[in-house]
C-alpha cells in the first residue's frame, strides 16, 4: 500500500483537475464561486460500512451511493451541486485496487451530475470502512427549500416511487421469492445506486411550500417535515407509489406497503404544495420527467397518521431508521 500522499495524487487528485479553485489538492483548502445571485447550500453525509453499505457491495457502487446521497439533500433543497470535500477512513483490509475502483466511482458521478472534487483527508482506521462528504450546492437568491413552510391544506406529494432501497437490501440479505431476475436486480440498484432527483428540486422553487429527502423511512422523514412546520401531515397509505417489483411483492404480502413507507435508503424528495399550484407541479415534473405522487394532505395539529383503505387512521409509533435508537 503506497502511503497517504501517493494515494492522494494517484487516486484523488484527478478528481479536482476540472475544479481549478481546488488547486489540485496541493493546498490546506479549496475556494468556492457561487454563480452570481446565488447563495450557497452546504450539507453533509457519512455512510459506514454494516450502517450503509454491505462489506461486499462493489467499491464502484460506495463511491456513488456516497456521492448520491448528498446530491439528494441539495436536490431537496432545491439546489445544483457545485463541489464537495471527501473523508475516507479506509480499514487494514482495503488495498489500492479497492481504492482505485472507489475513485472510478466517484469520477463516473462527478461527470454525471457536474460537480468536482475540493479536498478533503485521507485516514486509516481499525474499521469498519467510513467515509463523508460536504457538498455545496448553488440556489438562485435566497430561496432554499426548508422543512418549515407547509400550511394546513397543502398536499403531500412524493417523487418516484417508495421502499424499493428497504426491499434491495432484503434481496441482498434475504432473497424473495417470485421475483424475476429483472425486478431483484432492479430493487438491489436502487439500494446500492439511489436516483437524487436533481432535476426536479430546483423547479420546485415557488411551488413547494416545503420540502426533505427520503432517507430515514417515509414516515420518519415526513415526520420530520411536519413538526418544523407545526402541522399534522396524513399519509394516504393506499396512494403511496410502489415499483412494478414491489406491486409483486405486495400481492405475496400484504403488508409490503406498510413495510415500505418506514424502510430507509429511498432517497426520494417529500414535500408539500398548496392546491392551487398542482397543475405548475404537474408541468415541472413532466420537463423533469420524473414521476410525482400526491400521497396525502396537511391539516392543523401535529404529529403523522396513516390512512388506511378502511377510512380508518393509525398513528405510527416508530416511522423509520434512526442511529440511535434499536
Amino acid at each position: 500500500m503506497s502511503g497517504e500522499f501517493d494515494i492522494i495524487a494517484r487516486y484523488f487528485a484527478p478528481l479536482a483537475k476540472d475544479t481549478p479553485l481546488a488547486f489540485g489538492l496541493k493546498d490546506d483548502a479549496a475556494m468556492i464561486a457561487p454563480p452570481k445571485g446565488h447563495h450557497l447550500v452546504v450539507t453533509a453525509d457519512a455512510i459506514v460500512e454494516g450502517v450503509h453499505f454491505l462489506h461486499d457491495d462493489p467499491p464502484t457502487r460506495i463511491a456513488q451511493k456516497l456521492l448520491r446521497v448528498n446530491l439528494s439533500d441539495l436536490a431537496a433543497k432545491g439546489a445544483t451541486p457545485l463541489g464537495y470535500l471527501l473523508t475516507c477512513a479506509f480499514p487494514p483490509d482495503i488495498d489500492e485496487r479497492w481504492i482505485s475502483s472507489f475513485a472510478k466511482g466517484l469520477k463516473a458521478d462527478q461527470k454525471h451530475f457536474g460537480l468536482g472534487l475540493l479536498g478533503g483527508d485521507t485516514v486509516s482506521s481499525p474499521g469498519p470502512a467510513t467515509f463523508g462528504v460536504t457538498m455545496f450546492g448553488a440556489a438562485k437568491g435566497r430561496a432554499m427549500l426548508r422543512r418549515s413552510g407547509a400550511k394546513p391544506g397543502d398536499l403531500l406529494c412524493v417523487t418516484g416511487t417508495i421502499g424499493d432501497g428497504g426491499l434491495g437490501l432484503s434481496e441482498l440479505l434475504k432473497p424473495h421469492a417470485g421475483l424475476t431476475d429483472t425486478q431483484r436486480k432492479f430493487l438491489i440498484a436502487r439500494y446500492r445506486l439511489p436516483q437524487p432527483r436533481t432535476r426536479i428540486g430546483p423547479l420546485l422553487h415557488g411551488i413547494a411550500s416545503a420540502a426533505l429527502d427520503v432517507s430515514d423511512g417515509l414516515v420518519q422523514d415526513v415526520g420530520h417535515l411536519a413538526k418544523q412546520s407545526g402541522v399534522r401531515a396524513v399519509i394516504d397509505l393506499a396512494s403511496v407509489p410502489l415499483s412494478p417489483a414491489g406491486l409483486v411483492l405486495e400481492k405475496a404480502d400484504p403488508d409490503t406497503r406498510r413495510a415500505a413507507i418506514g424502510a430507509g435508503d429511498d432517497y426520494e424528495i417529500a414535500f408539500t404544495i398548496p392546491p392551487k399550484l398542482l397543475k405548475s407541479l404537474q408541468a415541472a415534473a413532466f420537463k423533469a420527467r420524473i414521476r410525482v405522487t400526491v400521497i396525502g394532505r396537511v391539516q392543523k395539529g401535529a404529529g403523522v397518521a396513516i390512512a388506511l383503505p378502511d377510512g380508518s387512521e393509525i398513528v405510527p409509533e416508530r416511522g423509520g431508521f434512526d442511529h440511535f435508537t434499536r
